[in-house]
């Protein structure tokens, strides 16, 4: 959400839901957008695009944070502040940079650079007595890698600071934060434990999970959503070429709803690894019928999948029946999806009207991927 200027203060308590501000929000001035995934997705892209002018190696970490090698930099520190130039005039998206010899002081340069206005967005952190200087500043909450139960076991050891983590013996950091507090330790002293990913690791897991747009109190509704859910998961396991023996199915009703609550979810039984959409599909809605209880009104369902591996390493069924024309039958359905969009090509359980799909009334256009939603510039 965004505040005009003419925005008053509000009585708003964190994790209000929509409905019971929207009245006041929308009378203080407050403008609300629903989620839009593709437009961030694509800002992403363009930004690392520009990331990938100003260094030969960059590990994309998240949707909005990169690591990039600046080794070799006459000057890091202006080629920073030239980046965040660039970045701003091309996408108009505004960054923070964090110089650092380590990926843990990289990131404690970035979180420095947010938050003094004076260093106008860029931290350098390359030079020792700089970070003498600065890194007593810092909490020890506020450093990469330190959730808040284990800054917690810190400040009880008397561990307050950035600096006092660094001033620590690694071994006994190690025996208080395992080996993640060691490589802390040891990168906060400028040596370097991890270098840059620039090939993404192996996914773990893949999970789909929605809000319907209206309570469901259906069991062929709940059918399509759980359909569709699998379905996307499907298709992200064979963007990453992985296969799964796991997957649960899950379905609640909201927190603030009227009436019953009811919370459920099931494992679903494959008889081997696979990322065939249809096989996923029919195991999944034998877990909704199995675990279907009419009179509540469910919010949400989902999809887990865990355990996946890579086809060649999956372990084979005697029960299992293969058929090599499946994997042409999923290719045929992903290079469809890919030409004419996502969802062009679906499972029919997976429904047509889609009453329960996600409500996104407040999303901002596509501005950068819907040509029908381009701004136009007028004279």
């Amino acid at each position: 959400m965004a505040r005009t200027p003419e925005a008053k203060a509000l009585g708003v308590q964190m994790g209000d839901p929509w409905f019971k501000i929207r009245e006041s929000a929308t009378a203080a001035g407050v403008v609300a957008r629903s989620s839009n995934y593709v437009l961030y997705g694509d800002m992403s892209r363009r930004v690392n695009d520009v990331y990938r002018q100003f260094a030969p190696e960059v590990e994309v970490y998240s949707i909005d944070e990169s690591f990039l090698d600046f080794t070799g930099e006459a000057d890091a520190a202006s080629r920073a502040r030239e980046l965040r130039r660039t970045v701003r005039r091309w996408t108009g998206i505004p960054t923070c940079v964090g110089l650092g010899p380590t990926r843990t002081l990289a990131k404690v340069a970035n979180h420095l650079a947010k938050k003094r206005g004076e260093m106008a967005g860029v931290c350098d952190l390359t030079s020792e007595e700089v970070r003498d200087a600065l890194l007593p500043t810092v909490a020890i909450g506020d450093v990469w890698g330190v959730g808040s139960a284990s800054a917690a076991k810190l400040s009880a050891a008397g561990v307050a600071t950035a600096a006092d983590l660094r001033a620590m013996d690694p071994r006994a950091a190690r025996k208080m934060l395992t080996v993640t507090g060691e490589r802390l330790v040891l990168e906060l002293r400028g040596i370097l434990c991890q270098d840059l990913e620039l090939v993404p690791p192996m996914r773990k897991g893949i999970a789909v999970t929605r809000m319907f747009g209206r309570p469901i109190t259906d069991l062929d509704e709940m059918l399509e959503a759980v359909a569709a859910y699998v379905s996307r998961a499907a298709e992200k396991l064979r963007q990453h070429q992985l296969v799964t023996a796991d997957m649960t199915i899950f379905f609640h009703t909201g927190a603030h709803a009227q009436g019953p609550g009811r919370s459920v979810s099931g494992q679903a039984v494959i008889w081997e690894p696979t990322s065939d959409t249809l096989q996923l599909v029919t195991a999944a809605m034998a877990v909704v019928r199995r675990r279907w209880a009419p009179g509540f009104r469910y919010a949400k369902a989902g999809v887990m999948m865990d355990d996946l591996v890579r086809p060649a390493a999956a372990t084979p069924s005697l029960l299992a029946q293969a058929d090599p024309r499946r994997d042409q039958l999923m290719t045929a359905l992903d290079q469809v999806n890919r030409r004419f969009g996502r969802g062009s090509l679906l499972p029919a359980r997976a429904g047509l009207a889609r009453s329960w799909s996600t409500k996104a009334d407040m999303r901002s256009p596509a501005y950068t991927t819907r040509l029908s939603e381009t701004p136009v510039a007028r004279a």
